[in-house]
């Protein structure tokens, strides 16, 4: 039986980013898993007949490459992927790992290993060398994944969440959209097209018995939607990307991320992510939603200010020495 896989999917990126997870996490869901595969040898793996006995035909192929790859060339890969797509038919999507380099020089420096661009020089020699060569497929990816602050485990679970069963219905040539919440006080997401603050509803944190809690629990939701702000806010912002999204996908844009941001990342943002991922599924589009800040900890340091109020000014009025 000749291979003709539904769904390939091209998983390349930084080294160090985390394409070995991304493969591991796609052949426990049933994907068949090819890493390091020449381009020249592609035709002959969608050509070569499934091993007897074996009925999945369109076992989804997930491919690894990167500049380890024999005869990597980046432009001619994105001309090869266009060909597949366009001439012979083929439902071929591209993942694209991304790190900071400062975090890749981190990572190669508790492993030891020497990164494949720069085996007698500095990790940051290669880390440069390798973003210059991989821009072409970068800017081509249709998905894209910042691994700067994931863990291992955390980035398995966003390819689970993404690449599930219940996702291989969707065309991988499709737009990704992304909905992430994230608290300011620990930076902007790298990759966010759209940034929202939240910052402007009320603070479950400085609520004592709802401190503890995140945006995901119905008593926290339930005291930021009393906001007197919230119900008109929040549906200006679905209204607008409601109008903004289909023209990004005309476009031809690949992804877009929605970031929505509150102090510490834990409330307000969680919550109102969850309420507009909701919003576009209702609407036809399948949004994956992340938390980057859930698991931190709340720090009063962090947020500041108690309901508009300076934190060393007491409920009494009375300035704290």
């Amino acid at each position: 039986m000749k291979r003709d896989p539904k769904d390939i999917l091209l998983v390349t990126g930084m080294s160090g980013a985390g394409k070995s997870t991304v493969l591991r996490t796609l052949e426990d869901l049933g994907w068949e898993v090819v890493d390091n595969l020449p381009l020249l040898l592609l035709d002959r793996l969608l050509n070569a007949p499934l091993p007897e006995g074996f009925e999945r035909s369109a076992q989804p192929l997930a491919l690894g490459i990167g500049a380890r790859t024999r005869d990597f060339d980046p432009e001619r890969i994105v001309e090869r992927i266009k060909q597949l797509r366009e001439v012979h038919g083929y439902d071929i999507g591209t993942l694209f790992l991304d790190c900071a380099g400062n975090e890749l020089e981190r990572r190669y420096s508790e492993t030891r290993r020497r990164h494949p661009l720069a085996l007698d020089r500095p990790a940051s020699d290669g880390i440069a060398r390798e973003r210059e060569l991989l821009s072409p497929l970068r800017g081509w990816a249709n998905r894209l994944i910042d691994t700067t602050s994931l863990t291992a485990n955390e980035l398995a679970q966003q390819v689970r969440a993404t690449f599930s069963g219940e996702q291989l219905g969707e065309r991988l040539g499709e737009p990704t959209l992304s909905v992430m919440s994230f608290g300011f006080a620990r930076g902007l997401p790298r990759t966010a097209d759209l940034v929202f603050d939240m910052r402007f509803l009320r603070n479950p944190h400085w609520v004592p018995e709802l401190r503890p809690g995140t945006g995901l629990d119905a008593d926290v939701s339930a005291y930021i939607a009393q906001d007197p702000t919230y119900d008109a806010a929040l549906a200006q912002i679905e209204a607008l990307l409601l109008l903004l999204l289909p023209r990004y996908r005309a476009e031809g844009k690949s992804y877009v991320t929605i970031a929505l941001g509150c102090t510490g990342g834990r409330h307000r943002s969680v919550h109102v992510a969850q309420r507009i991922a909701a919003r576009l599924r209702a609407e036809g589009f399948s949004p994956t939603v992340a938390h980057r800040d859930l698991a931190a900890a709340p720090q009063d340091s962090l947020e500041g200010v108690r309901d508009g109020t300076p934190d060393e000014i007491r409920d009494d009025g009375a300035r704290v020495a």
